[in-house]
């Protein structure tokens, strides 16, 4: 039994060392290129690779683990098979599983590994793969397919007397996939004795001059051939037509168009059709340009300040303007050329011998890393001043030396940019001049230039398009000095190394709009919008073009490019080319429009000769708006809400209205025939100071900011006045020029103030009525010490406005002083006699009219309680006061209790009638002033006289 045991494990222990033995026989794995190309031919089965497919293993000559089993293809749907030839040498061959069709698939790529045998016959113990090779097959295509026409006729019409080069063109067909058999390489003519010729890209030609008397109907046979010689099976049918002689060119358009301001887009040519005479046409093509260099700089653009186009397009603040209209305080541009005459359009000429001096708190001395330069500018070459500097804006040394800061210079034809950087900023070499070199500078036309700087990078747009310099030299930063710095427009300033300092290298060209911002570049969008033409080209309803045609405009959509292959497309799309102007008030005048026509034929550059079109648009002149100003034109005003922290608000009840006359009386405004009122934008409202300026001292006019807020609305003042600009609406400067407040916190010396309203549209093309407002101040005159408490008004009592105790402005009470005592010795009388005959009176009516009364004594504010009413309530006696009736027979002796009460009621009823009289001549004096008192009363407690009963 123990040796049974010990021969089982020996069995065990041979069996164990044999397959592991065996596992480490099989070592590596096989090996095969990583690449394969093929080619077969189409309808066979052998592939033919280079290399040839062979896989090797480094464990032969070993048996099974040296050997190839198999080689297998990954790919879906790949119709190939790979086969082992011998399994020792590891030889294999592709083989197509299925018919292999060119014209299906031209080439098939898939992955192949080997697999050798393994350790023994089985495969089961330790096989091994290959790497993953790649195989790249061409199918050789098989001439199998003759060529085909898709049109079974082609038809063509010629004019007699003419030779063609391509009359028509047939084109035929071939299925077979390779480039050998699939290409036509040949056509021919199968109808003898024909006067036409084919090439071999089908272009059918005639080979004498066609008359329409001798044959108007030609019919040929053509055949085609592939490169393989295989011919058509079927030939196909061209028929040619000839016809009379034309005049090609365009019909139905009209001289002039004429532009009414305001009405949209307008049809140039909504008849136009162009005449070919039949011609074989490939390819039209229009171009319609729209001339308008002689408008305003270069087309109709908006006319506002260069700031309120900043304004409005969303520029940022800060800008300066370093050409600004001549004025007071900008007198720097006076000795300049200036032409404003064009649309109120800014414009400065410069003929070598003008320039001006900036002041120096306009611009600040240092700019910083990021700032932008911005400016129209025309210009053309100077003939003979070739290599001199023409310099548009410079910043050099004042005094002592000649050092330019930076500068804008033309030279030769080339924009040039210096920037020298201070040495606080930089001790080395650094970009300092950049060169842009560009048809536009010397052209003669209006260009719209803006430069961001953004150090060391400086980009340059010119009409919106950036352009990068084409040179950029570099320079040694400036020495820090104390030396001042002169900023220069239209020349250079050199202040050093002469003898006298003097301007030089000027500019000679037109300048306008030129404005400099430091610390902030320009967006692209913001710079397109300044430049932006408001008049152009268009087309109406695009998408009924359709795709039959193609178009292109230039960015300022004065050139219109259109093509077509068809005709129809092509007069189709010219009756919806119109003119358009979004200007409320364009530049009238007449912008002249040129067509151009270039007509393709098969074959050639050119065939039918067009002439060219010169029609005109004529912009009528819009009708001009008369801005109105209306409101109140004086206003009384207390001297104490001068004196408030806000002021007085100026011009409540101002409202602003356009009006334009219609010369054919279609609106109307109102009963006013021919009148219509316009909505349209205005860009500065002055509010002027009439007469002395105001002190900063103890005045101010101003407008709080939260006023402009959602608005493209700004504001400046000074000791002349208030001006508020921006584009925007009548209806947001009303809203802003209501804000406009008045303060005067010493006004004592001050009777009136006079102010002038005046708004401007267009940079004052179109300007208002000047509405001139009075405002006089009232003081109010210190209360006169009473003697007589009757005389004290009570503090819940309504003062009543007689004109014997109300103290009134000199202006409407003359002598004021004089008449006074007068009126306080009445008062008193009147009052001690009213004081009696209350009491009396009171006794007898008291019951029987109290409900009567009732209404009237009530006020909606204070509410006079009757039942309360005693006859030892003076109800004109004010709470504070200390008087007594004991105090008021010490100052009147004449008036006793005893004379009083012998007093009888005829006597005390003729004295009141007396004084009631006297009371009413003086209130006709000052009737009116009385009412508009009163007026301001609403809601408080008005002590009615009529009601009293005396």
């Amino acid at each position: 039994m123990k040796m049974a045991v010990i021969g089982a494990l020996l069995v065990f222990g041979l069996f164990s060392s044999s397959c592991i033995l065996a596992v480490k026989v099989n070592k590596h794995k096989p090996w095969i290129e990583t690449s394969y190309h093929g080619v077969i031919t189409e309808n066979m089965d052998t592939v033919l690779l280079d290399p040839p497919l062979v896989a090797l293993d480094k464990d032969a000559p070993i048996p099974y683990a040296g050997e190839i089993c198999a080689f297998k293809i990954h790919g879906r749907d790949t119709p190939f098979k790979a086969v082992v030839l011998n399994k020792t040498s590891g030889e294999g061959v592709l083989k197509a599983s299925g018919p292999i069709d060119c014209e299906q698939q031209k080439e098939f790529t898939f992955i192949i590994q080997a697999y050798d045998c393994g350790a023994d016959d089985s495969g089961t113990h330790g096989w091994k793969k290959s790497h993953k090779a790649v195989v790249h097959i061409q199918v050789e295509d098989v001439n199998e397919f003759s060529p085909f026409f898709h049109e079974p006729v082609y038809q063509a019409t010629v004019t007699e007397g003419k030779i063609y080069d391509s009359i028509v063109q047939v084109e035929a067909w071939d299925q077979d996939c390779s480039a050998q058999y699939s290409q036509i390489c040949n056509y021919e003519i199968i109808t003898q004795n024909t006067p036409f010729a084919i090439d071999r890209n089908g272009n059918i030609r005639n080979t004498e001059h066609l008359s329409y008397d001798k044959q108007q109907y030609y019919e040929i046979m053509v055949s085609a051939y592939d490169c393989g010689q295989k011919r058509a099976k079927e030939s196909v049918l061209v028929q040619i037509h000839i016809k009379p002689m034309c005049k090609p060119g365009w019909q139905g358009w009209s001289k002039q168009v004429d532009y009414e301001p305001g009405t949209g887009s307008k049809q140039l040519f909504p008849v136009m059709h162009l005449e070919t005479c039949g011609g074989p046409i490939s390819l039209v093509q229009v171009t319609v340009q729209l001339q308008t260099s002689h408008i305003g700089k270069g087309c109709d653009r908006e006319t506002y300040s260069e700031k309120s186009l900043q304004k409005l397009c969303g520029a940022a603040s800060g800008s300066v303007d370093l050409l600004p209209a001549p004025s007071t305080s900008t007198n720097w541009t006076s000795s300049l050329l200036t032409d404003s005459g064009r649309d109120s359009d800014l414009v400065f000429h410069f003929d070598g011998h003008q320039a001006a001096n900036v002041p120096e708190m306009v611009v600040p001395q240092n700019l910083t890393e990021q700032f932008t330069i911005a400016t129209w500018m025309k210009h053309g070459p100077s003939p003979g001043l070739r290599g001199e500097k023409e310099t548009l804006l410079c910043n050099s040394d004042k005094t002592e030396m000649n050092r330019h800061h930076y500068s804008l210079y033309v030279h030769n034809c080339r924009l040039v940019f210096l920037l020298r950087r201070d040495f606080t900023h930089s001790d080395t070499f650094r970009p300092a001049e950049f060169h842009w070199k560009l048809e536009q500078i010397c052209d003669k036309e209006w260009h719209y230039y803006v430069i961001n700087v953004e150090f060391p990078a400086v980009t340059l747009f010119v009409d919106g398009v950036t352009y990068d310099p084409y040179l950029v030299t570099d320079d040694w930063p400036i020495h820090p000095s104390q030396i001042d710095v002169q900023l220069t427009v239209g020349a250079c300033w050199q202040g050093g190394e002469v003898t006298v300092p003097r301007f030089t290298q000027y500019f000679r060209g037109s300048l306008s709009g030129l404005t400099i911002r430091p610390g902030k570049i320009e967006t692209q969008k913001v710079i397109s919008c300044l430049q932006a033409c408001k008049e152009g080209l268009d087309i109406n309803s695009m998408e009924s073009l359709g795709k039959g045609i193609k178009f292109h405009f230039n960015p300022a959509q004065s050139v219109l490019v259109m093509e077509s292959d068809d005709l129809e497309n092509i007069n189709t799309a010219m009756a919806k080319v119109s003119y358009i102007n979004s200007r409320q008030f364009p530049t009238p005048g007449l912008r002249t429009l040129h067509v151009s026509t270039t007509i393709q034929c098969f074959g050639e550059d050119s065939c039918i000769s067009i002439p060219d079109i010169k029609t005109a648009v004529k912009v009528m002149v819009p009708s001009e708006p008369q801005i109105i100003i209306t409101g109140t034109a004086r206003v009384t005003i207390p001297a104490a809400e001068l004196r408030a922290a806000l002021g007085v608000a100026l011009f409540k009840e101002i409202h602003i209205i356009s009006t334009v006359t219609r010369s054919d009386g279609t609106f109307s405004l109102g009963h006013r025939p021919g009148i219509l009122e316009v909505m349209h934008n205005l860009d500065y409202c002055d509010v002027l100071v009439i007469g002395e300026e105001l002190n900063p001292e103890h005045e101010s006019l101003e407008i709080h900011q939260s006023s402009l807020l959602g608005k493209h609305l700004d504001a400046t003042n000074s000791t002349s006045g208030i001006s508020i600009y921006g584009v925007d609406s009548m209806a947001n400067y009303e809203l802003a020029i209501r804000q406009v407040r008045y303060r005067n916190w010493q006004p004592a010396s001050l009777s009136e103030r006079r102010f002038r309203l005046s708004c401007s549209e267009l940079n004052g093309r179109y300007t208002s009525n000047n509405f001139n407002l009075e405002v006089r101040i009232v003081h109010s005159v210190e209360t006169v010490e009473h003697v007589n408490q009757m005389a004290v008004q009570s503090q819940y009592m309504r003062p009543i406005h007689h004109p014997l105790v109300f103290h009134t402005n000199s202006k409407y009470m003359p002598d004021t002083s004089a008449v006074a005592t007068v009126m306080i010795v009445m008062c008193i009388t009147a009052l001690v006699v009213i004081m009696v005959l209350g009491i009396y009176r009171f006794h007898s009516v008291y019951l029987e009219g109290l409900k009567e009364k009732e209404d009237e004594w009530k006020d909606p504010e204070i509410v006079w309680d009757d039942t309360t009413f005693t006859i030892t309530v003076n109800p004109m006696e004010t709470i504070d006061s200390s008087q007594n009736a004991a105090d008021i027979e010490e100052e009147c002796p004449e008036k006793d209790d005893e004379y009083v009460e012998e007093k009888d009621d005829d006597e005390l009823a003729r004295s009141l009638s007396s004084a009631d009289s006297h009371d009413s001549e003086d209130e006709e004096e000052e009737e009116e002033y009385t009412k508009v008192e009163r007026g301001r009363m609403k809601g408080k407690l008005v002590w009615d006289e009529s009601t009293l009963p005396y």
